[in-house]
């Protein structure tokens, strides 16, 4: 079993998330938090299965990750 960090995102009208630090895109969606992380697990699977471990393999690795919010002027 391998650790990835996932974003989840509420939006009006679901959840979406995604890894970080993974080669290609990799998305998931769901009615609940929970329904969007287990499918983009199963994304993830996939991908891996398909485009081998390699897509794992980023340099360098993503330690943290964090979210942050700033007002910009536009």
């Amino acid at each position: 079993m391998r650790q990835v960090k996932i974003i989840v995102e509420k939006h009006p009208d679901g959840y979406v998330a995604y890894p970080l630090g993974l080669k290609g895109i990799v998305v998931g969606q769901g009615d609940t938090y929970e329904e969007a992380l287990s499918d983009v697990k199963s994304a993830i699977r996939f991908h891996v299965e398909t485009f081998g471990k390699e897509t794992l393999e980023i340099e360098p690795p993503i330690l943290e990750a964090f979210v942050a919010e700033a007002g910009v002027e536009i």
